[in-house]
């Protein structure tokens, strides 16, 4: 019998590897014959040593020039030609866009299309021809029977709806990328001097740096000394980034910290008090937040795409309007000057991680996803 091939295509090594490995490795055991298409920044070596067979993707995942966006849709055409993938499963807006159109003129079998986030190119702010034509792009590229969209939230969904890139029945609900339970599971709040607040995400300003900086600044007066912000994340090309200078300008090194990139994130969740993280970026379902729940921290989130999905307001923690750092530095007041209720929501952001966010019932989904492309081929 014929090994089905399948071909993951992932922006970048390190997102593949934080966020679809679990994925891959199952789907491998499973009888599939695994590539990863990818951007080498350095992990593709790690990814090879997972015995998964890679190929290095030519993209540049925030960039908006025409010419090298066709040619990134020019390899994936070739390669899906040459290979003759069974199931191709394009995660990210940018993969989505150019790899379903290569899919279809190339005449994949099956395709599969995870959103994770719309990011900036469905972002009000943005003019650029990119994003001028990424809706009827897709809408072309997506008129296929063999195909499915796994969506994180409702509101990605009726976005594709809206502007006809999708059937109804094409779309998928899979509520984030998962998490171990077992690797992050409950632990309660450090008995530490100081109480630590996290947010972990790119610095990047519609990440709500600022709002979460200036949320501290306001809260200083009565918490300095006694609470620490901390900020984990590495620089990023994207327009909006923050630059290093700005961030070394901002943070004093006590009060509030920046952390640079970190691989030790789980540590640094299970010595923290409180998550915050008000984003108003056009989210998928925020890893870190996720794994927030799963070790068992009370969060602070925006009502916004993405986000809310990790909170039930009230339960777990605090849903708040965006942009605003009077509303956030009141919650925050709140959860800090109150352990018994920290620990309350810390206890119920587990509950739902393990009701929503185990893992193994994304991978189990996303393997039927594929068996049922296959069936149809």
């Amino acid at each position: 019998m014929r090994t089905n091939k399948l071909f993951l295509v992932v922006n970048v090594d390190w997102f593949f590897l934080s966020h679809r490995k679990e994925i891959a490795l199952e789907a491998q055991k499973n009888g599939y014959e695994v590539t990863i298409v990818t951007k080498d920044t350095g992990k593709i070596n790690e990814i090879e040593s997972l015995g998964l067979k890679t190929i290095d993707l030519p993209m540049n995942r925030s960039g908006q020039n025409i010419i090298e966006e066709l040619k990134t849709c020019l390899f994936l055409y070739k390669l899906y030609k040459k290979e003759k993938p069974d199931i191709v499963h394009h995660v990210g807006l940018k993969t989505i866009l150019w790899g379903t159109l290569a899919a279809k003129l190339s005449k994949c079998k099956g395709v599969v299309n995870a959103v994770s986030g719309l990011g900036i190119f469905f972002s009000e702010d943005n003019k650029s021809f990119v994003s001028k034509l990424l809706p009827k792009v897709l809408k072309y590229s997506h008129q296929q029977n063999n195909l499915a969209v796994i969506f994180q939230n409702d509101e990605d969904k009726s976005l594709f709806l809206k502007h006809g890139i999708i059937k109804d029945y094409q779309a998928k609900m899979i509520k984030g990328s998962g998490v171990d339970l077992n690797k992050f599971c409950f632990t309660p709040e450090p008995e530490s001097q100081k109480l630590s607040v996290l947010l972990t995400a790119r610095m990047i300003e519609e990440k709500g740096i600022y709002v979460l900086i200036d949320a501290a600044l306001k809260l200083k007066d009565k918490y300095n000394n006694k609470v620490q912000f901390l900020l984990c994340g590495g620089l990023d090309d994207n327009p909006k980034a923050i630059k290093k200078e700005e961030l070394e300008t901002i943070c004093d090194g006590d009060y509030i910290q920046w952390l640079g990139y970190r691989t030790d994130v789980l540590e640094l969740l299970k010595k923290c008090h409180i998550v915050a993280f008000p984003s108003y970026y056009k989210e998928g379902l925020p890893k870190s937040l996720i794994e927030a729940t799963a070790i068992g921290r009370p969060i602070i989130t925006t009502d916004s795409i993405g986000c809310r999905e990790t909170v039930i307001d009230d339960y777990n923690g605090f849903l708040i309007p965006i942009k605003d750092s009077e509303v956030l530095a009141k919650k925050l007041d709140i959860l800090l000057s109150d352990n018994i209720l920290r620990k309350k929501m810390g206890v119920n952001s587990r509950s739902l991680a393990e009701r929503d966010f185990s893992i193994q019932n994304v991978v189990q989904k996303h393997l039927e996803i594929y068996h049922s492309l296959l069936e149809k081929q």
